[in-house]
């Protein structure tokens, strides 16, 4: 008989972790909130502490701040020089603008209810909803899984593994419409051919997005018969069948929900006088916020006695004084931070502002350009610049409005892609419907206007704003 061994060791390895105080996760859950939602977390809890007060506005008379004083975020020694909170005090009135948006139930409301239909532990219904909130317009998630792992620790206090954030897309990809969270067109196309599949045969449909996915982007189609080893013929109906399905499912989804109108409330207000752009936070409907003053006596009184029964509401008194002082805290940083963000934008896009609006005045700007002008990791500025509103003079934007890549100009400098977009656009519009441009015409007409682009990025961005190929523009 062999004899076994057994063997034990002992190994030392460090490991970086994030660990987020309550505080924190506390200011990074109200960051990412709007104006209204955040009046309404602030009188809720106001309900559950009975140690936070609040006094609702009458009228509030105020003042405005120019967007190139930035306001640093204060640093509280402790949570004793904390003020009494009537948010940032400004003197433009809150503007409630209607614009049309998606019924009753939206595109996000929509998908939650059918994640509600399953039978979820509650991490994956939060990953799930997680998913949900940052699928873009189309409906298609470009947010890599490794991302959203440290965005669910960061923001929702949860770390789950990508294994477990996968299997909840699969979950989420099995809802209507057919498509729907795909990670790029290809998987778009690839779940609408599967969940047609119980139809009829769509073998040769599978293969031509998976083996030759290359030769069908780019409309060399003429390729795929023979490296698939099937008829031209065989070849054109699959490639029919593909061409009608839908890369685009969030939007198709929007619309089948209908249109209705709904309220807007801008996050901030900007003014123009002048060379001067003014900002402020539309908060004139919040609360001011307070210490119960009754709770703080109440406290002292309790912690001079010496009875343990009053020790013991002494504690609970000073744990609701605490987290009344802690939420007033995370309320002022997130202020300081939404007028940094806000203030940074400004700046980096003063033509635009100054100059009434005029798009081609906008200049590349990313997420990182942001954060370096106003004193902020990127993470904290998308945060921000997610689901928020600016209003203007001349009307309401969203903040993802303002940013932009960069495309590069025939004498080395840059140009945004939105102008480029405008530009391309354009060209197209006046263009002779019998002999349209084609992308190397459309590449050559960019280049006199100052553009330094490839023929085949020229395709890219037609692509994107959906307009077809010049054979089919024929008119």
């Amino acid at each position: 008989m062999a004899k076994s061994t057994f063997s034990q060791s002992q190994q030392q390895q460090q490991l970086q972790t994030l660990t987020l105080s309550p505080q924190q996760v506390l200011v990074a859950r109200l960051l990412e909130l709007t104006t209204i939602e955040v009046e309404d977390r602030v009188r809720g809890e106001v309900i559950d502490n009975p140690a936070l007060e609040a006094v609702e506005p009458e009228h509030v008379v105020t003042d405005s701040i120019p967007a190139d004083e930035l306001n640093s975020a204060d640093d509280y020694r402790s949570v004793d020089d904390i003020p009494d909170y009537n948010g940032w005090d400004y003197h433009n009135a809150a503007t409630t603008v209607d614009i049309p948006v998606s019924d009753a139930q939206s595109f996000g409301d929509t998908l939650i209810e059918q994640l509600g239909e399953l039978a979820l532990t509650p991490q994956q219904r939060a990953i799930g909803e997680y998913i949900i909130g940052s699928l873009d317009d189309d409906g298609l998630l470009h947010k890599p899984l490794a991302e959203i792992e440290d965005e669910l620790l960061l923001y929702a206090s949860i770390a789950p593994s990508q294994q477990e954030i996968e299997e909840v897309l699969k979950m989420v990809q099995s809802f209507e419409p057919a498509g729907i969270a795909a990670r790029s067109l290809q998987e778009c196309l690839l779940l609408q051919i599967e969940r047609s599949s119980a139809e009829r045969d769509l073998s040769l449909h599978r293969r031509i997005l998976t083996t030759c996915y290359d030769d069908f982007a780019k409309k060399r189609w003429d390729a795929i018969p023979a490296k698939l080893n099937v008829s031209e013929q065989e070849c054109r109906d699959a490639i029919a069948d593909i061409v009608r399905l839908n890369p685009r499912p969030g939007a198709a989804l929007a619309e089948s929900v209908g249109i209705n109108h709904q309220q807007i409330v801008p996050d901030f207000n900007i003014d123009i006088q002048g060379d001067e752009v003014i900002v402020s936070l539309n908060n004139n409907f919040m609360p001011t916020l307070r210490v119960s003053a009754e709770y703080e006596q109440m406290l002292d009184e309790q912690a001079k006695s010496n009875n343990p029964e009053h020790r013991s509401a002494a504690l609970f008194l000073k744990q609701k004084i605490d987290a009344a002082k802690g939420f007033i805290s995370a309320i002022k940083q997130r202020e300081d931070t939404l007028m940094r963000t806000m203030c940074a934008i400004v700046e980096a896009q003063k033509p635009f502002f100054t100059g009434g609006g005029d798009e081609s005045l906008l200049t590349p700007m990313i997420l990182e350009d942001v954060a370096k002008r106003a004193g902020y990791d990127i993470s904290t500025v998308s945060r921000v610049s997610n689901s928020k509103y600016a209003q203007l003079p001349w009307g309401i934007y969203p903040l993802k409005y303002f940013f932009s890549d960069a495309v590069a100009t025939a004498d080395g400098g840059e140009r945004s892609v939105r102008e480029l977009l405008i530009a391309l656009q354009e060209l197209v519009d006046a263009e002779d419907k019998q002999t349209p441009l084609t992308d190397t015409e459309l590449m050559e007409q960019l280049h006199a206007q100052g553009f330094s682009l490839a023929r085949r990025t020229v395709a890219k961005y037609r692509e994107q704003l959906h307009i077809p190929v010049a054979r089919l523009r024929r008119g």
